[in-house]
């Protein structure tokens, strides 16, 4: 299987509000899309958020990579295998979000080389349950949304953007979980706000607000540092952003990391399969975690979410609802907290070119 074509392009969606993340504010979320066709005819896509706080690219940066290092590479072997594909990306240092795009476009490509879609391969959940994230906003406004998603949608569990200082932190959680009720289950993501000397009595205080975990509430490093850390709480820390790699994970799960967030988004799925893997057999929880998909992205990352037996979390993959426009030709529903994956084999029969082209930047 030969590469024949490849194309890449830029497209923004728009958010119904301003989104306030830990380091930026948006009002839309902008993607890079490559397309992939080999001899056979075959297309395979897959998309990436591009943020350069979240992956270190611009739009503009990741599309020349890609041309100017890894087609050449990609027009030069075979891509039957994309766990072999990656491999030979690996050879080059660095460069995580182009691998990570060609990755997942491999994997769509494999699937409709081969006529069956990753879930069915893997024996996955045709249903995944998903988690809805409250990003920053003032404790009552997080309330309100937290009533109207589960309202809407049936969410059962809500990962609560922190950072936002204790005080407004801890009201967060008294006002949101008034509004969800005690049977929705909360966790809480401070985005490694707080420096080291204060993530313990963070993490305390979140967990005798109800937080069934506490994800970041300082930068983490796996180190002795991290394992103290972990050792000493009652509540379990869910590692996220100092997790930047498969040996990351590994590194982490040495020091004693009780759970970990894998991001299909962030590190292709050939090495989140492996990251699942090593954390599973260390009785390390792995939770899919949010990469600020669109709808696309999410159902790519659904494929690799559905074949986790019992999840110990829901995957986090319902930002695409944030959304006021989508590249897909589906609008799925959101149903008692879960959604159900496209009878499709590839991501790439679910695009609308025309929108891709309407939404691209102009100028």
């Amino acid at each position: 299987m030969r590469l024949v074509e490849y194309s890449l392009h830029t497209y923004s969606l728009r958010y119904e509000r301003p989104v306030k993340w830990s380091d930026i504010v948006e009002e839309a979320a902008p993607f890079v899309l490559l397309r992939l066709q080999d001899d056979t005819g075959a297309v395979g896509a897959a998309e990436i958020t591009v943020k350069p706080t979240w992956c270190g690219v611009t739009a503009r940066s990741l599309i020349a990579t890609i041309e100017e290092v890894f087609i050449p590479i990609l027009a030069a072997i075979d891509l039957d295998d994309p766990e072999s594909v990656r491999r030979t990306l690996d050879r080059i240092p660095e460069n995580q979000a182009a691998k990570t795009l060609i990755d997942n476009a491999c994997w769509d490509l494999y699937s409709a080389r081969t006529g069956r879609s990753l879930r069915e391969r893997w024996e996955g959940a045709p249903t995944v349950e998903l988690s809805w994230a409250l990003t920053r906003q003032a404790p009552r406004a997080m309330a309100e949304e937290a009533a109207t998603m589960i309202a809407r949608h049936g969410f059962r569990t809500l990962k609560i953007k922190g950072g936002q200082g204790l005080a407004i932190d801890q009201a967060v959680m008294r006002k949101v979980r008034a509004a969800a009720g005690p049977s929705v289950q909360l966790y809480v993501d401070a985005n490694g706000a707080y420096p080291l000397a204060e993530a313990a009595d963070y993490a305390l205080a979140m967990h005798d607000a109800g937080a069934v975990l506490v994800e970041d509430p300082c930068p983490l490093s796996p180190d002795a540092d991290f394992r103290s850390l972990q050792q000493n709480l009652p509540v379990t820390l869910l590692v996220d952003f100092g997790c930047a790699s498969l040996r990351d994970a590994r590194l982490f799960i040495e020091q004693g990391a009780r759970a970990i967030s894998i991001k299909p988004g962030r590190f292709g799925i050939s090495d989140s399969r492996a990251m699942q893997r090593l954390a599973t057999d260390a009785n390390c929880t792995p939770v899919v975690g949010l990469m600020g998909e669109s709808l696309l992205g999410t159902y790519a990352a659904l494929q690799f979410a559905a074949a986790i037996p019992d999840p110990a979390l829901p995957a986090e993959l319902s930002w695409y609802l944030a959304m006021t426009e989508q590249i897909v030709t589906v609008a799925p529903k959101v149903i008692q907290g879960t959604l159900k994956l496209p009878d499709t084999v590839s991501m790439a029969e679910l695009i609308d070119w025309g929108a891709v082209e309407r939404l691209r930047p102009r100028g």
